[in-house]
């Protein structure tokens, strides 16, 4: 059996341009790749690009997922950082840059301090830390 990599995440978004400044302005990603239906950004690990809809319908012979609009969360990104101070200092960052304020930076029953944050589009992110034991 062959195992597959994941390469990317690609978001999809009605506004591309305005996803993609709150992913550089807000959370730090560095652009790589900018023209008006596709961004990506420098990132080690796993590619993160943001791709309009309309170029997703295009590319995809109009299939109808990408005509329709969507509804409730598409995806979540989960961000982590060193130390649970780290989390509450980021969270506090994002949010005055412009991340919807969802849930602050918490101790989670799971062992983990976690926040949750919106970007542009509507999708709900985490950032959390592994709680030192």
């Amino acid at each position: 059996m062959n195992i597959v990599k994941l390469e990317g995440l690609t978001l999809l978004a009605d506004d591309v341009a305005r996803l993609a400044r709150f992913y550089q302005e807000v959370l730090g990603f560095a652009i790589v790749i900018e023209e008006e239906h596709y961004v990506e950004f420098s990132n080690s690990g796993v590619r993160l690009a943001i791709c309009s809809k309309s170029l997703m319908a295009d590319n995809t012979n109009g299939y109808a997922s990408f005509r329709e609009s969507r509804k409730g969360q598409a995806v979540e990104l989960n961000f982590q950082c060193a130390s649970p101070e780290q989390v509450y200092a980021l969270y506090d960052e994002f949010v005055s840059k412009g991340a919807i304020d969802i849930t602050a930076p918490q101790v989670k029953s799971w062992g983990h301090t976690t926040g949750f944050f919106g970007d542009p589009e509507g999708n709900v992110h985490s950032i959390f830390a592994v709680n030192p034991t």
